[in-house]
C-alpha cells in the first residue's frame, strides 16, 4: 500500500488498523509485520524522545522531523497526531502544509486548549466548538491534496459530557472533517450510541489504550460496531519500556547480557532487520570503481 491512497483504502470494506509508532525503527518493524498503515503518536514521541508525559511538550517542528524520518524508511500511509494544531487557525494551516510536505497521509487535530493532555488523562480543557470548526476548515483549505485527510477529534466526553461531544462531532462533520475521532467513550453503551449515529456517514476512528478510559475491543469487535480505523498509539512504547526495564535490571544485577540473549537481537540479527547489507550493496553502485566502469575513465 502506497502512502497516497489512504482515502481509497477507507472507501473499501474492512477496518484499517494503524499500530502506533514513535520513530523510523518502530515504523519499519511494523511494516515488516504486515501493518497496512501507521499512527505516529505524539505521546510516543514525548515518551521516547523526551522521557516526558503527553502534556503538550512536543513541538510542531519536532513531529515534522519525525514524519520525515519515518517516511524515509516506509511507504505506508502515516496518520499523524497534530495535537491542537499548535495554535490558532493560522498555526493549523502551517502545520498541515508542513506535515503534508513531510509525508503525512492524515492529520489528527483535537479541540483541546493549552496545556493539552493525553486523551485518557484528567484535567483537560477545550476551545469553543466554533473555534475548533474554524481550525478544521482552515486545515481543509491548507492541504495541497484532497488525499491528505483531516481527522477531527473531540475530547468533550471527559470535559462537557457525552451528548455535547456528539454535538461537537456533528459540527466537525459540517466543517469538513474526513474522519471523526470521539475520544475516550467510557462504556460499550456510549460506543454503540456514537457508532449508531455516525458510522454510516463518516469513517470513525477508535483509540485503544490499555489502562485507559475506553473498554478494550479487538479489531474484529470494533469493526462489528462500525469503526473504520483503529489506532494503538502507545502500545509499542509500553512494550519497549517494560522490556528496557527488564533488560537494564538484568544487566546491572548480573553484569552480562547472557540471561537476556533470547530476548534480544545479536549484532548480525539487528543488521538483518534493518537491511544493512542491501543498503551497503545499493551504495556500491555509486562507488569510485563503478563510476570508472560506467564512464570509461572519461571523468
Amino acid at each position: 500500500m502506497s502512502a497516497v491512497n489512504l482515502k481509497t483504502r477507507l472507501s473499501e470494506p474492512g477496518i484499517l488498523m494503524a499500530p502506533g509508532v514513535c520513530d523510523a525503527l518502530t515504523a519499519m518493524i511494523a511494516e515488516q509485520a504486515g501493518a497496512q498503515a501507521l499512527y505516529l503518536s505524539g505521546a510516543g514521541i514525548a515518551y521516547t524522545r523526551f522521557g516526558s508525559p503527553d502534556i503538550g511538550l512536543v513541538s510542531m517542528s519536532e513531529v515534522a522531523e519525525t514524519i520525515a524520518l519515518v517516511r524515509d524508511r516506509v511507504d505506508l500511509p502515516v496518520l499523524v497526531d497534530a495535537d491542537n494544531g499548535f495554535g490558532n487557525a493560522l498555526n493549523v494551516q502551517r502545520t498541515v502544509r508542513t506535515y503534508e510536505r513531510m509525508g503525512a497521509s492524515a492529520l489528527q487535530i483535537e479541540d483541546q486548549q493549552l496545556p493539552k493532555r493525553c486523551g485518557h488523562l484528567d484535567g483537560k480543557s477545550l476551545v469553543s466548538c466554533d473555534e475548533m470548526c474554524g481550525k478544521i476548515k482552515a486545515a481543509c483549505d491548507a492541504r495541497h491534496s484532497r488525499d491528505t485527510l483531516i481527522i477531527g477529534r473531540t475530547d468533550a466526553i471527559a470535559v462537557e459530557g457525552f451528548e455535547p461531544a456528539l454535538e461537537r462531532a456533528e459540527a466537525f462533520i459540517e466543517a469538513g472533517a474526513d474522519i471523526l475521532f470521539i475520544e475516550a467513550p467510557q462504556s460499550l453503551e456510549q460506543i454503540e450510541r456514537l457508532t449508531g449515529r455516525f458510522a454510516s456517514r463518516i469513517p470513525l476512528l477508535a483509540n485503544m489504550v490499555e489502562g485507559g478510559k475506553t473498554p478494550l475491543l479487538d479489531r474484529e469487535g470494533l469493526e462489528a460496531v462500525g469503526y473504520r480505523v483503529v489506532i494503538f498509539p502507545g502500545g509499542i512504547v509500553r512494550a519497549m519500556a517494560r522490556t528496557a526495564q527488564d533488560y537494564y535490571n538484568n544487566l546491572v544485577a548480573s553484569g552480562s547480557n547472557d540471561a537476556f540473549a533470547d530476548r534480544m537481537f545479536d549484532f548480525n540479527g539487528l543488521n538483518d532487520l534493518i537491511g544493512t547489507s542491501s543498503i551497503l550493496a545499493g551504495a556500491d553502485q555509486y562507488s569510485e570503481k563503478q563510476m570508472k566502469k560506467s564512464t570509461g575513465e572519461q571523468c
